[in-house]
């Protein structure tokens, strides 16, 4: 059993391992909200890219731009492996790891393109094919997306990978974040199954639908990697938020019972010791 001195010490030590969760907590919910806001200011302009996009694709016949073709036959896949720098955040950054390797799993010929440091290290650690690897915070975020999107729109363009993927986390609540597989390039048009009842209105485009789309597409590809930074910070710290609170939630919990400890040790030990007077009194007397 232990002693009262290494009880003590072990409560000292858990009390300051609560604080830092607390502050941790506190840093949390403070970048929430700002992931959340500057997600939502970037919400408005995705879903007008996307919509013109889409219209776009629709309008004109044919466009010869690399995006809209199929890749390379034969050439390896390009994989983004997007995950957060740190941790303490449960099982945020392994699970979307687990989804790029289950994804590995079905997809032999891959090249891995690792956005942040748990992704640098776990395809380091894996021994896999990659040329690009970067931390999520090295840089300004729109910067870190055009970046990725031109390098893997080179090696699309090249024949060097067939095949545009991208592997984060979706974000669906504070309280629920999921690995999400997406493939970017090459685009399929949809299908629109809306039926309209009365007429649309006709919109012109400068200098031709044709050319508006060839401009379009870069930047769809890296708003959308620019969108999927945003909602992997939101979703990072959403994560940290939980696994600091349930950490501090516990470490409370085991305060209590080593207290409790502590204080049955304690009297153990002043009832051995009155116990001990009491006999070598009676000895004396005896």
């Amino acid at each position: 059993m232990p002693s009262v001195r290494d009880l003590r010490d072990r409560i000292k030590s858990l009390k300051n391992t609560q604080q830092i969760t607390k502050a941790m907590k506190q840093v949390a919910s403070a970048k929430i909200r700002r992931a959340q806001m500057v997600q939502k200011q970037a919400g408005p302009y995705a879903e007008a890219l996307q919509a013109m996009l889409r219209d776009l694709m629709q309008a004109v016949g044919s466009v010869d731009h690399p995006f809209l073709k199929p890749g390379k036959e034969g050439a390896p896949i390009g994989l983004i492996l997007m995950t957060a720098d740190k941790g303490l955040a449960g099982a945020f950054n392994s699970n979307i790891i687990r989804e790029g390797q289950r994804y590995a799993r079905d997809n032999k010929n891959l090249i891995w393109y690792a956005v942040g440091n748990k992704a640098r290290n776990s395809v380091k650690r894996a021994g896999v094919p990659g040329d690009f690897s970067e931390s999520l915070s090295a840089q300004d975020k729109l910067a870190l997306a055009q970046q990725i999107a031109a390098q893997v729109t080179d090696d699309f363009v090249s024949g060097k990978i067939s095949e545009i993927v991208l592997v984060s986390s979706k974000f669906v609540s504070v309280m629920v974040q999921r690995p999400e597989v997406r493939t970017l390039v090459p685009i399929v048009a949809e299908k629109s199954e809306e039926k309209s009842d009365g007429p649309r209105g006709a919109v012109e485009f400068s200098p031709s639908p044709e050319a508006v789309l060839t401009r379009l597409l870069p930047k769809y590809l890296e708003f959308t990697i620019y969108s999927a930074i945003l909602e992997t910070d939101a979703a990072f710290y959403s994560a940290q938020l939980i696994a600091m609170t349930n950490a501090t939630d516990n470490a409370g919990k085991l305060l209590d019972d080593l207290t409790l400890a502590m204080n049955k040790a304690r009297q153990t030990a002043i009832t051995t010791e009155m116990l001990e007077i009491v006999g070598g009194a009676e000895a004396q007397s005896g």
